[in-house]
């Protein structure tokens, strides 16, 4: 007798598998990158980030992690799309309106379009930022910091010297000189626009209606759903993931739009 199943895989629970999966490892992403992108605090002048920005971007397994993130982004919103249209076109009439929130929350019906909210700011993101540290004009530093007193002289420009060919530290007479794009000035810069800062504030607000319910439901999805611990996941997904999270993200932009004012 031959089986009709479907492989797991390409059946419904294999790709909300998937997407628990891949949903899962990019909440660990936003923790490590959350705790990187903190150093936008720090009274420096982008010393401290700046640094950690050319670490993030060169060092050869954190790259290799970032082409999983990008491929984890791309795999988590196809599989989103098709899993909504399959639910969709297997319910052509749809719920009555006036009973909606019987059944579920409000952020679980609309998980398409927080995710889609969500979506258009990474873009945004990696547009403003990724790409034009890698490719685009982003301005250009030195810092030149006395190892024995901690004292830093800054050469800053918003262009990049002809002679400039890449991130280079080095100790001379005990001075230490880096030589580096200056992201935290690019940073600066983009937080200037209150209509980018407002973006970002929306859309963290929909990135913490979405891990409220995304993250709980990727446990449950896995098995993780006993008596015993369901209540730490779901603080967890609440506390940190839906409020911490988004609200540390999206202190930064208004941190930069109010420093400049």
């Amino acid at each position: 007798m031959s089986s009709k199943s479907k492989p797991l895989l390409t059946s419904s629970l294999g790709k909300k598998l998937i997407m628990s999966l891949t949903g899962l490892f990019l909440c660990s992403f936003l923790l490590v990158h959350l705790i990187g992108n903190l150093q936008l605090f720090k009274d420096d002048e982008g010393y401290a980030f700046n640094n950690y920005a050319y670490f993030m971007t060169h060092f050869t397994p954190i790259k290799v992690v970032s082409y999983l993130l990008y491929a984890s982004i791309i795999i988590h919103a196809v599989y989103a799309l098709i899993l909504t249209l399959k639910n969709k076109a297997a319910r052509p009439i749809g719920y009555d309106k006036g009973s909606g929130n019987v059944n579920s929350k409000w952020n679980s019906r609309n998980m398409g379009i927080l995710g889609t909210i969500v979506l258009v700011f990474l873009a945004t993101h990696m547009q403003n930022f990724w790409f034009q540290y890698k490719f685009g004009t982003t301005p250009y530093v030195e810092y030149h910091t006395e190892l024995a007193t901690g004292n830093r002289e800054i050469i800053a420009s918003d262009n990049i010297p002809s002679n400039y060919d890449g991130y280079k530290t080095y100790v001379n007479n005990g001075v230490e000189t880096i030589q580096t794009k200056d992201l935290y000035k690019q940073v600066a810069y983009t937080f200037q626009n209150p209509l980018i800062v407002l973006f970002y504030v929306i859309a963290m607000a929909a990135l913490a209606f979405h891990l409220i319910h995304g993250f709980q439901s990727a446990f449950q999805t896995l098995g993780f759903n006993h008596r015993r611990y369901i209540g730490f996941i779901k603080g967890l997904g609440i506390w940190v993931f839906g409020v911490l999270v988004p609200l540390a993200f999206a202190a930064m932009p208004l941190y930069f739009y109010f420093k400049s004012l």
